[in-house]
């Protein structure tokens, strides 16, 4: 249990990182932003926070503590992000109206198509993440950037947007809001782990 708690506190201040890359993409905007957004991410790598895009490309599928781990690291992420939401509500109304577009925009693509295109982000965060671990901190910095100006989708920073948005918009579209979501957090985890599903048997991708 007390391995679960510490799991679930590391993946909150990932979540605040990751509120906070949102937070500047949605003052900025624009090339800019995205750039900007990679300091959240940067922070999750260095401080190794647990971030769900960050972890779900390298557990084992066997094992049912990894997938417990998992759960309890998107909730977290989740409660982070919902903090930087709070704050935003707070004192930056200007970041509510920006996530209510980027919300607008999901439920008008639907879940299909934003679930496919957070399959690009998934693999884009694997790679970012693989050359991080062996100091190489270029792909982690270009890749942000890459996935957001792709249009890709980011199942933590989706969750930053959605609870950022105003509440009485998001509840009024809440099952659309839920499934486009779900669908996004699935197109991650195939994207994460896409390297597994296309070379099983590589030696170099264990």
């Amino acid at each position: 249990m007390k391995e679960v708690w510490r799991v679930f506190r590391s993946a909150i201040l990932a979540g605040v990182c990751i509120g906070i890359g949102g937070t500047v993409y949605m003052m900025v905007g624009g090339v800019a932003g995205a750039v900007l957004f990679a300091f959240g991410l940067m922070t999750v790598v260095l401080c190794k926070y647990k971030l769900y895009t960050g972890t779900v490309g390298f557990i084992d599928f066997r094992r049912g503590s990894d997938w417990r781990d998992l759960l309890v690291i998107i909730l977290g992420n989740i409660v982070g992000c919902g903090l930087v939401a709070l704050l935003t509500h707070f004192a930056l109304p200007d970041v509510t109206a920006a996530a209510e577009g980027v919300l607008t925009k999901r439920l008008a693509k639907g879940a299909l198509q934003c679930g496919a295109l957070g399959i690009g982000c998934g693999f884009i965060m694997t790679v970012a993440v693989r050359f991080a671990r062996e100091k190489q901190f270029l792909p982690l910095l270009f890749g942000i950037p890459v996935f957001i100006l792709c249009g890709f989708t980011h199942s933590i920073a989706d969750a930053f947007y959605y609870l950022a948005a105003p509440m009485s918009f998001v509840a009024a579209n809440l099952g659309s809001v839920l499934l486009v979501y779900l669908a996004i957090v699935i197109g991650n985890l195939i994207g994460c782990n896409l390297y597994r599903f296309v070379l099983p048997d590589d030696p170099t991708l264990k």
